[in-house]
């Protein structure tokens, strides 16, 4: 089984239950989950403490590799739970302005790019976001795969799981889908139309070929039609019963602008809709959200469900910030995403946290009561493993996953700020690529490269990929 040694790093923050921040203490992992967090545990094995140097190689026979992270901190891996990594080829297009637009206008435009990505693009988009993901220390991403065309290919999940695996990043697939046709109401174009029987389908053949069930597994499956606006009911009843049949996830957008549609085709708000339909629960989270009342988030507390709450889209599309202490006091459960490239440009996730908590602190000025930027950094590491249903994940303990990431902030600009690294990231505004990030016991980025791909053979073939949507777009 293999040990490696984190030593004496400058500080250690957990985000357990108790909080703990651990002052110059080892981490040690063994094989794919963190076994002891304390001081000297080099001594303890029968070694003597580290001579100093990057990396000591099994220099007493006792540890694999022994990691000097003196002037480090350690913190757990971020957990991603709203994303499309797809529209990763799609970024910094004014043509296709998300600000200047209401959501549905936006969908109706950018759909019709999107009904020509192939599962090409799909795969080296994907790698594309996922690395950024990693090198901001991410460690377990959720993407929500809508993009199904017919004539292009409809196994895309299939390709992020293979892009997962190459990069060694924690994956967890929703398989989304449209069923309402355009004539009906919906903003989808026909080659990304399904029908219901073809979208619950292909959701239980990649169950069955990817899901794990298992703690620490390294891929799972959710099923997650995109849209209430865009599906028929039955598209979401059966996603219900299906997930429930086999013990997966459900997830959907929610209260993003189109209530007055939804309240004038159905006479009722979007989620009370998803509430008839049973697509609610503890099983079940939500993306945005910045349309319900205070009432409605109520109910997800009741019910147990999940907020993903993606900041960037928010303040580029002008919407309504999040009463995050309001949303706590419910029992709903908080997490944060990045969302799609189209609506944010970036896979930062680092970047996502800073700017929640600039959000939330121009918010209390009008409330009263900011969450602290601990509480956001626990929303991206606790609340993204419970929106899941990862326990093992989120926190650096004994027992748990061995993804976390290090940053060095033993640096000029981060001088008379050290006292503090609970809080650090979100208030000094750390959006910067990490010094390295483990997942499931491995390195996978260190030193500014990516250590499983070939980094430029990987840039030089998904920038070929992204040269044929530059027609589409412009």
């Amino acid at each position: 089984m293999p040990k490696i040694l984190l030593q004496n790093a400058d500080a250690i923050v957990t985000c357990d239950d108790g909080h703990h921040v651990y002052r110059h203490c080892d981490l040690l992992i063994e094989n794919n989950k963190i076994a002891q967090i304390g001081p000297n545990l080099r001594r303890g094995h029968g070694g003597e403490p580290a001579a100093g140097g990057l990396v000591d190689r099994a220099a007493d026979g006792v540890f694999d590799e022994v990691i000097d992270c003196r002037g480090k901190v350690l913190y757990p891996g971020l957990i991603n739970t709203h994303h499309h990594f797809f529209q990763t080829f799609v970024r910094n297009r004014l043509s296709i302005d998300y600000p200047s637009m209401t959501v549905i206008d936006w969908i109706y435009k950018i759909y019709k790019i999107f009904s020509h990505i192939d599962e090409e693009m799909i795969y080296y988009s994907s790698l594309v976001a996922m690395a950024d993901l990693l090198r901001h220390g991410c460690t377990t991403a959720f993407d929500h795969q809508y993009c199904h065309t017919k004539p292009n290919g409809v196994h895309m999940l299939d390709w992020q799981v293979k892009a997962a695996e190459q990069l060694g990043i924690r994956y967890v697939g929703g398989r989304g889908g449209n069923t309402l046709p355009m004539e009906e109401g919906s903003t989808i174009p026909a080659p990304m139309l399904e029908t219901t029987d073809e979208f619950l389908r292909d959701c239980e053949r990649l169950i069955s070929l990817f899901h794990d069930p298992a703690p620490f597994s390294m891929t799972q499956i959710v099923v997650a039609p995109c849209q209430p606006v865009n599906c028929y009911r039955e598209t979401f009843t059966g996603s219900v019963d299906l997930a429930r049949k086999h013990g997966v996830r459900l997830h959907t957008h929610l209260g993003e602008g189109e209530n007055d549609i939804m309240s004038g085709r159905h006479g009722m708000r979007t989620l009370d809709w998803c509430e008839e339909c049973g697509f609610i629960g503890e099983d079940v989270w939500f993306a945005h959200c910045w349309e319900l009342t205070e009432d409605e988030f109520r109910k997800l507390g009741r019910y147990g469900s999940g907020v993903s709450h993606c900041p960037a889209p928010a303040v580029l599309g002008g919407f309504p910030i999040l009463d995050m202490k309001q949303i706590q006091s419910t029992g709903a459960v908080l997490s944060l995403g990045c969302d799609g490239s189209a609506t944010n440009d970036s896979s930062n996730l680092l970047d996502t946290l800073r700017m929640a908590y600039l959000m939330q602190a121009w918010h209390s000025k009008r409330r009263g009561g900011c969450v602290t930027p601990y509480e956001i950094l626990r929303m991206a590491t606790r609340g993204g493993a419970k929106t899941l249903g990862r326990p093992e994940l989120g926190q650096l303990g004994p027992g748990r996953a061995a993804d976390l990431f290090a940053l060095d902030l033993n640096r000029i600009q981060f001088v008379g700020s050290l006292h503090d690294p609970a809080n650090i990231i979100p208030r000094i505004g750390y959006t910067e690529q990490v010094d390295f990030t483990m997942v499931n016991g491995k390195m996978v980025f260190r030193g500014g490269e990516l250590l499983l791909v070939n980094e430029e053979e990987l840039k030089q073939k998904a920038d070929a990929s992204q040269q044929r949507i530059n027609a589409l777009v412009d």
